[in-house]
């Protein structure tokens, strides 16, 4: 570690003077969660930190009467004797980015992040440090992200097709984050928006906190559905192939995630279409972000982690790389893509 403020442990990343920890994988007495993703947000623990704007998604995923204690992104309180605040990630809804700072040291955990536009939650803030732990998940140079708006009209284009077919498109998202995003980017006077189960509760959690989206209505397990010639359907990557799905009638099915930027991934999907739509930062977003915090030591979790630590050593920083559980493959895991 290039920090004392932190330590990897078997139950997570600990800040040992404070006595708390960071999106730890087992349950201990104080986590402090930077989103509600499940790699991130595990449940057991006794008492949780987490910034306002998740505490409705974080409840949907964690239970209700979790101990949870919310602040707002800048707020700061001293836990045992480091100053704590939580900054915008830009990741999903409440996603927040870490800040420690005790003696004069600052580290900043950031979780996932990501720095484009999103209507569904707040803008990522660089927060100056010295230490600074970023994620990698696209940590190569051929994950370079277009404009949200360009993606948004493609994915639009792809629905009239659909309609004017008399099929339904079945557009594949994580339940939270990706989904919302997906629902307050397109254009919903194509047709109604039906929603997966899954995706339809974290939605009502996103509308709890004030989040303005779109008109949908969920589709249930039932043998007979509605006539969904026409609409948007929205569902985890998991529905895809499952009785639920079959149901639909007939539908052309998409993915929308960074992962579609590699042709070979779609057709390993079983795919009509992959929309290149990601909540994480591009490769041009690691390197600015890295450089607007000003830090002097980076440590890169999960993803190409070994090639973003051996070019930030090329500039010149003190990086390595940090093992942790959460999710490796991310082309699997919920939130990564």
């Amino acid at each position: 570690m290039f920090t004392e403020l932190l330590e990897l442990t078997p139950s997570g990343l600990c800040c040992p003077a404070g006595d708390f920890y960071i999106d730890p994988w087992r349950p201990v007495d104080r986590a402090i969660i930077t989103h509600a993703h499940a790699d991130h947000a595990r449940p057991g623990s006794r008492r949780y930190l987490a910034a306002k704007s998740c505490e409705d998604v974080l409840r949907c995923r964690l239970g209700q009467d979790i101990d949870l204690r919310v602040l707002d992104y800048g707020e700061r309180i001293d836990v045992n004797g480091v100053t704590v605040s939580l900054h915008p990630a830009g990741h999903v809804l409440g996603s927040a980015q870490v800040r420690l700072e005790r003696d004069g040291d600052v580290a900043v955990v950031s979780g996932d992040y990501k720095r484009q536009a999103d209507a569904t939650c707040a803008p990522f803030e660089p927060v100056r440090c010295r230490t600074f732990v970023t994620e990698s998940t696209f940590g190569l140079p051929i994950y370079r992200w277009d404009e949200p708006r360009a993606v948004f009209a493609e994915i639009d284009a792809w629905w009239r097709v659909n309609a004017a077919a008399g099929e339904a498109s079945l557009l594949l998202a994580y339940a939270l984050g990706k989904a919302q995003r997906l629902m307050a980017g397109v254009d919903a006077s194509i047709g109604p928006i039906y929603t997966h189960g899954a995706t339809e509760r974290v939605t009502r959690a996103y509308r709890d906190s004030g989040v303005s989206l779109p008109a949908t209505i969920p589709l249930g397990e039932g043998k007979r559905g509605p006539n969904l010639a026409g609409s948007l359907v929205i569902a985890p990557p998991s529905a895809e192939g499952t009785p639920w799905a079959k149901k639909l009638g007939p539908y052309s099915a998409a993915v929308a995630s960074g992962w579609m930027r590699v042709r070979g991934t779609r057709r390993r999907r079983s795919v009509d279409r992959g929309f290149v739509l990601s909540d994480h930062a591009d490769w041009p977003g690691l390197l600015d972000t890295i450089r607007e915090t000003g830090a002097e030591n980076v440590l890169v979790t999960h993803g190409s982690s070994t090639s973003l630590v051996r070019v930030l050593r090329e500039l010149g920083l003190k990086a390595d790389v940090l093992e942790t559980h959460f999710a490796d493959d991310p082309q699997d895991a919920e939130g990564h893509g």
